[in-house]
């Protein structure tokens, strides 16, 4: 089994990152980091660059977990997580919340709240502090 995480270079992102290092040393996991973009802009800001790639694989390496390093790019990053679901059939995906009002959950949406009602493992949704 693995843990995987849906991975941003936010702060929520940074707190997802430990939160998904302890589950997988806590199951004795392989740890999978996702992290993608739609690819629909020339920045986009949830796309992690290779400066902000190499951070966080270091601090997997300093923590001393397995992992493997996934970066995609299609139509639509929450059926990029719920595919990898599909396939890697993880003990649990972790992902990070940011606060949001309840009109702009109604008015725009959230991955957050797609990848809680579709995925078909447990998710663990972690805060930033």
């Amino acid at each position: 089994m693995t843990v995987l995480l849906a991975y941003v270079p936010t702060p929520q992102g940074a707190a997802a990152l430990e939160t998904a290092i302890a589950e997988a040393k806590l199951r004795d996991e392989r740890l999978v980091v996702l992290n993608g973009s739609r690819g629909d802009a020339y920045d986009d800001p949830r796309f992690a660059q290779p400066g902000q790639v190499t951070e966080v694989q270091g601090r997997l390496t300093d923590a001393g977990v397995s992992f493997d390093w996934r970066q995609e790019v299609g139509e639509d990053v929450v059926s990029a997580v719920l595919d990898a679901v599909d396939e890697l059939t993880p003990s649990v995906l972790v992902i990070g919340l940011r606060k949001r009002s309840p009109t702009g959950k109604l008015f725009l949406g959230s991955r957050a709240q797609q990848l809680l009602l579709h995925a078909p493992c447990p998710v663990l949704a972690v805060k930033a502090s």
